[in-house]
């Protein structure tokens, strides 16, 4: 019992810390294609556009609870829409940095992952992505949101238990171009809106009050963002 155990927690920590072999280049171009064919044409992006929405709303959570706010819930809606609740002060840095956590989350998640990647460690990369997914669906506060969570971090799962070496690594790839890529569409999808006038109370917005600084700069940030952590991202999943 003790001797399997003892066998059992190294081979355990090598699968998750050790590192894998880089996928040939075309499965990171054919992963990249993926997730352009899920991103770009509107009929695609209205379904896949939940998994973003999952990280921008995660996004909020997450950096509610480091800052010292009261998470109390998070819903995720079939509109691909979302909204996250917490408590404290109605201003201050912790409430500027949860406002401003979420168009930034899915880029900046996809450019960790991007790192991840390049340095081989394509199992970490699903084991802490299914970590966040099942630290998340504990504040999730409806059935839809609940669906599309343990969806999500049941393929995590899978794949990441069940798969070879070669799925798991075209599996995370795409994954990471797809946040990369999809972590970008939004901030034009919302400058659309403000253009508009349908988004008075966008993240953007919100920032403006809670800073008196213009709205058209968070969304710039909101871009800038997004585009360095893709052309960053980008090149270390090329291996530029």
């Amino acid at each position: 019992m003790d001797s399997t155990a003892s066998t059992a927690l190294p081979d355990l920590w090598d699968r998750l810390w050790g590192s894998q072999p880089d996928p040939a280049l075309w499965v990171v171009l054919a992963t990249l294609a993926a997730a352009l064919a899920v991103v770009v044409p509107h009929s695609a992006w209205r379904v896949s556009r939940n998994a973003v929405t999952i990280a921008h709303e995660g996004g909020h959570g997450l950096v509610a609870l480091v800052t010292g706010r009261q998470l109390t819930g998070i819903r995720l809606h079939s509109d691909t829409s979302g909204l996250t609740v917490s408590r404290g002060k109605p201003h201050g840095i912790g409430m500027i940095l949860t406002a401003a956590a979420g168009y930034t989350a899915p880029p900046l998640l996809g450019l960790g992952g991007a790192a991840l990647l390049a340095a081989g460690h394509i199992t970490l990369l699903l084991w802490l992505a299914t970590a966040l997914l099942a630290a998340m669906l504990v504040m999730i506060r409806n059935a839809y949101g609940v669906l599309t969570v343990v969806l999500s971090g049941g393929t995590f799962l899978l794949v990441s238990w069940l798969a070879g070496p070669q799925v798991q690594a075209a599996f995370g790839y795409a994954v990471v171009w797809f946040l990369l890529l999809g972590g970008v569409r939004p901030a034009f999808e919302l400058q659309a809106k403000r253009v508009r006038g349908a988004a008075g109370d966008s993240d953007a917005d919100q920032l403006s009050r809670l800073t008196h600084v213009p709205a058209g700069l968070w969304l710039f940030l909101f871009h800038a963002v997004s585009l360095c952590s893709l052309i960053g991202g980008g090149r270390w999943l090329l291996g530029v």
